[in-house]
């Protein structure tokens, strides 16, 4: 999964509309006037979110000017003030002369209006993070299930300047609770209030952070810990650092978690365990509005539904043959593949033993991978990958797993987060390779590195763009490369894994879908994504929830994955025996994140050139 953790902006993420000032006059085009309107973009996107600026480690006259002692601005004007960058970034864009543009050039403004032009569309639902995230705070969104991980782990502190900004930001910490705190009564009262289920799933972890004791939370001993490391700090001003850490903490951050467990509490009585966004002002027009951001197509809910019934069909057949293949033959394939779980040679412990025998697991399984990906792509990421546990703070709203993206100066490695919670449960072995090609290679960090490190893209769209269509349709199309590369050759249960994640992602079309535009219940959405996948209830609850509040986004995985297996058909039929699968991925993945729409000319006009060749 690629989310709003990840350090990726643009038409995949809520929150953070596009930004531009203006620098174009009507009648000029080119290239040099291009790359100006997207330097000032790619500023300006940056100094409005100074953690993006240091997740990816740029320098300061890159993003705007001093970030590393900021956090962003949550409040309302923060909202209306990107969304008043962005229009006028479209401005600019639409003065330029399309047609003036050539080959990359023409590439880059499709990518880059696109974005802007739906992040528009999702800004003008003011609640929330618009369109796409609708609610500030939840189980799932908000700054206190963000900022301790990012203070934590990409805030860097290797020298006294560090530190000091370290504490600034965690000092301006409790300004963005509040700010968010105010606006979740400000969305109430134009009546935008999230389900109450995941009010009480957010309660509950805010209670959870808030109860712990100063000196114990990740804000004070991550600090702790990074300044042992240092030499040039006495140790007299080390102990003095920690302690105004906890004291911030103490005074300051705790107090904020509970003004917002209280806000979130004043609108708890308003709330109803109604799932879907059809209940909110301008619900519908919400809903088209995210889906068309997170798919980047034009397909309408019953479309998607469709497709979603006929996939789970296919999948669920593929999995009866292998199973009744390995003896399998009682019950359903849902309740076949449930009870396959919960044998004990399919178990990992919950225990920390059984956590680092997972882990050690996973990074068998990228290794392997790895060591196979010249045979299908002729460019090869470089940058190194991390496997790590989802934070306990946040582990019980938290997904199955998501992907970080590197720094750019290399100074931090990608990242691929599990959810440790509970493996025995809710990680059968046969399950994980599967998420480990989607997270890892050659899925998100595959796909992301190579986007990173393409020389030939400009900034914006090599480290600051996404697209969830894009993104995660890749996610998903990499888990079906590993299986045509044989992966599961001698492990028809991890095939079996594989297709119940296919399974999994086709039963998203299916209850996003059922959830907000045809008013299905949370129960009916977890009882029909059981039943198509026989994963546990806990994981399923948690994906509902999910899905609850980020509309659309759920969609974008199989949305994806299905029109990148079109284009490569098509590739295939066109050119015959000349079709060079390294060709097909090079041209896809060097060519960074894309709309759809954009991706499909980018393969035809690559086809085009094989066949005059």
């Amino acid at each position: 999964m690629h989310t709003t953790r990840r350090a990726l902006l643009g038409a995949s993420t809520a929150g953070l509309a596009l930004a531009v000032v203006g620098c174009a006059r009507p009648g000029e085009g080119g290239s040099a006037q291009l790359n100006a309107i997207l330097d000032q973009i790619s500023r300006d996107i940056l100094h409005e979110s100074p953690e993006f600026a240091t997740a990816l480690s740029v320098p300061e006259e890159q993003a705007g000017g001093r970030y590393i002692d900021r956090l962003s601005d949550a409040s309302r004007e923060g909202q209306e003030r990107l969304l008043q960058l962005a229009e006028r970034a479209r401005t600019d864009l639409q003065a330029l002369d399309r047609a003036s543009l050539q080959g990359q050039d023409a590439v880059t403004y499709d990518v880059v209006m696109t974005a802007v032009e739906d992040s528009i569309d999702a800004a003008q639902f003011k609640s929330g993070g618009g369109a796409q995230a609708p609610y500030t705070v939840t189980q799932l969104t908000g700054a206190y299930t963000g900022i301790p991980d990012f203070l934590a782990s990409q805030h860097p502190v290797t020298n006294r300047e560090q530190a000091d900004a370290y504490l600034t930001r965690l000092a301006a910490y409790p300004r963005v609770l509040d700010q968010e705190s105010t606006r979740i009564g400000q969305d109430a009262a134009d009546g935008v209030i999230q389900p109450n289920f995941t009010i009480t799933g957010a309660i509950n972890q805010l209670r959870g952070f808030a109860g712990t004791a100063p000196a114990q939370t990740v804000l004070v001993t991550s600090l702790q810990t990074r300044l042992a490391e240092i030499e040039d700090i006495s140790d007299a001003d080390k102990t003095a650092m920690v302690q105004r850490a906890e004291t911030i903490v103490r005074d300051e951050v705790l107090p904020a978690y509970q003004r917002q467990i209280e806000a979130l509490t004043a609108i708890q009585p308003q709330a109803t365990a109604d799932a879907g966004v059809w209940r909110l002002p301008r619900g519908e027009e919400l809903y088209a509005a995210a889906l068309k951001a997170y798919t980047t197509t034009s397909m309408q809910p019953s479309e998607i539904h469709q497709m979603g019934l006929e996939l789970i069909t296919q999948f669920q057949s593929e999995m009866d043959a292998i199973l009744r293949a390995e003896g399998l033959t009682r019950g359903t394939v849902a309740q076949r593949v449930q009870a396959l779980g919960q044998r004990p040679d399919q178990q990992y412990a919950s225990t920390d033993a059984g956590r680092a025998e997972l882990l050690a697991a996973l990074n068998a399984q990228m290794e392997a991978i790895t060591a196979r990906m010249p045979e299908v792509c002729g460019t090869l990421a470089q940058a190194a990958l991390e496997i790590k546990r989802v934070p306990e703070y946040i582990e019980a709203g938290a997904p199955g797993g998501y992907y970080q993206g590197a720094a750019l100066d290399g100074s931090r490695p990608g990242a691929y987060y599990i959810n440790l919670r509970d493996p025995a449960t809710e990680w059968p072995k046969f399950t994980l390779p599967t998420l480990t090609y989607h997270e890892g290679t050659p899925g998100h960090h595959w796909q992301i590195s190579i986007q990173q490190e393409a020389g030939s893209l400009p900034f914006i769209r090599s480290a600051i763009l996404g697209f969830s269509a894009f993104s995660e349709g890749w996610g998903l199309y990499a888990e079906h490369l590993a299986d045509e590369l044989r992966m599961y050759a001698d492990a028809p249960f991890g095939r079996v894994g594989y297709l119940q994640s296919m399974t999994f992602r086709a039963s998203r079309l299916v209850v996003d879908t059922g959830m907000h535009s045809m008013r299905w219940t949370r129960e009916q959405a977890i009882d029909s994504m059981v039943q198509a996948t026989g994963d546990q209830r806990s994981n399923i609850v948690t994906e509902i929830e999910r899905y609850a509040v980020w509309p659309g986004q759920a969609c974008s995985y199989m949305v994806g994955r299905q029109a990148i297996n079109r284009m490569r058909d098509n590739a295939r039929q066109a050119l015959g025996a000349s079709f060079d699968i390294r060709g097909f991925h090079d041209t896809i993945l060097t060519n960074g994140a894309t709309p759809l729409s954009v991706t499909e000319t980018l393969v035809n006009e690559w086809v085009a050139s094989r066949q005059s060749a």
